[in-house]
């Protein structure tokens, strides 16, 4: 059998960056960034109240109560046209910049205004309630590197320094096709000997929780002309291929016999459990990946295999989902000769996480992996692990946090 860092090695050493392009920032989520990103400006761009208020000499406050004198009133969006001197204060509101010779802002629940003249009932001291120029990024610096994927936050951050078409790695089109006489669609009724096909549905969600775009090539039984063309047709169009079951041990799995004879597509069998039976290579020259049918199988390899290969494809840095340490709450049984993914439901409890089994551990029961927050990762070499042992997490439900080097040099 083949090791999961040698098969992750392989996969991701074949795989090809996709083209730069320019998009609109509301259409960027979830891609990657081609470039790094300076600030061409201070963000903010000019120090500005951080409290609606009254702008002041800090020292003047130092003997509140004190009553000034209030020359101006400025809304966010204008600049003050006088300049604040002993005796004086400025009426401000929430982002207008600071006035010349201002210092600090005193909060308007801390004063009581009485015609032109504010009582200052606390005092401030110097640079109090004020935004200072610079003070969140300085014009220059490098506010995103080359690599980061982008959430709604980064969004934030780029349109506050006016990148409103940030160049990105286009979003790659995945074909997603399952197969196997026994599937039927999700909305067919249920006959003698049948399933229903939860791995095309589910990969599809997936992918677009990914941000990844897909078309969806059906459901084609265990006829091999008819697999092979389906499998052109998605290659012509698509930038990888998903396939779904027939690429176990089983001498009615036909698809092992169209990927064989079929670009260059190598069946393996990887120390994994779930998902031993995984199936990679080309099409056409299409990356395909042959996932196993039991739908468990098909989420562990969808996440050691195709999301990182995809996020690559991207361009992003962090490929893999992060690990943490964890303490075991029961007995667990594994088997020694594969890298044992576990369905855990983890839980933090004082300062130390606790695992536990989210239900059945067969690769065909997905109720639990439905339940779970995590992988707990067994190692090669490890016969089981007792309660009150610790167990390494692989939470997949948090973003990306190591790199393909870390990964593959045992991180």
């Amino acid at each position: 059998m083949k090791l999961l860092a040698d098969a992750q090695r392989h996969v991701l050493s074949t795989v090809r960056l996709l083209e730069t392009i320019r998009v609109p920032i509301a259409e960027a989520n979830g891609l990657v960034l081609a470039d790094d990103v300076p600030a061409p400006h201070d963000v903010p761009p000019f120090a500005n109240s951080a409290m609606d208020g009254y702008a002041v000499l800090a020292e003047e406050t130092e003997q509140a109560p004190v009553t000034l004198n209030v020359i101006e009133d400025v809304a966010a969006g204008h600049v003050a046209q006088r300049t604040v001197v002993p005796g004086t204060a400025i009426k401000i509101m929430t982002g207008a910049p600071m006035p010349l010779g201002a210092d600090a802002v005193v909060r308007v629940e801390d004063t009581h205004q009485d015609g032109a003249a504010v009582h200052i009932n606390h005092g401030v001291g110097q640079s109090e309630n004020v935004r200072v120029a610079g003070g969140d990024l300085l014009a220059g610096s490098i506010v995103f590197e080359a690599g980061t994927r982008l959430t709604p936050h980064h969004l934030g951050v780029l349109t506050s320094i006016g990148v409103g078409n940030p160049l990105v790695r286009r979003r790659p089109l995945v074909g997603v096709l399952s197969t196997g006489d026994e599937v039927l669609s999700p909305e067919a009724t249920l006959e003698p000997g049948k399933i229903h096909d939860s791995n095309r549905p589910q990969l599809l969600a997936l992918l677009d929780e990914l941000g990844v775009d897909s078309v969806d090539l059906g459901i084609v039984g265990d006829d091999a002309a008819v697999l092979r063309s389906a499998l052109q047709r998605g290659a012509a169009g698509a930038d990888v291929l998903f396939t779904s079951g027939g690429v176990s041990m089983g001498e009615y799995d036909v698809v092992k016999a169209v990927l064989s004879e079929t670009g260059d597509v190598a069946l393996w069998r990887v120390a994994i459990q779930p998902a031993k039976p995984f199936a990679f290579g080309h099409v056409a020259g299409t990356p395909l990946f042959g996932l196993p049918g039991n739908p468990v199988s098909v989420v562990v390899g969808f996440e050691q295999f195709a999301r990182p290969a995809l996020l690559k494809m991207m361009g992003a840095r962090k490929l893999f989902r992060p690990r943490i340490p964890a303490t075991l709450a029961v007995d667990v049984d594994t088997d020694p000769a594969k890298t044992v993914f576990l369905r855990m439901v983890a839980e933090l409890e004082g300062d130390t996480w606790m695992a536990r089994p989210a239900g059945g551990q067969s690769s065909n029961q997905l109720t639990a992996l439905a339940r779970a927050n995590a992988f707990g990762v067994v190692p090669v070499g490890t016969a089981g692990l007792t309660a009150g042992s610790r167990v390494v997490l692989e939470m997949f439900r948090w973003p990306e946090s190591r790199t393909e080097q870390e990964v593959l040099n045992g991180g």
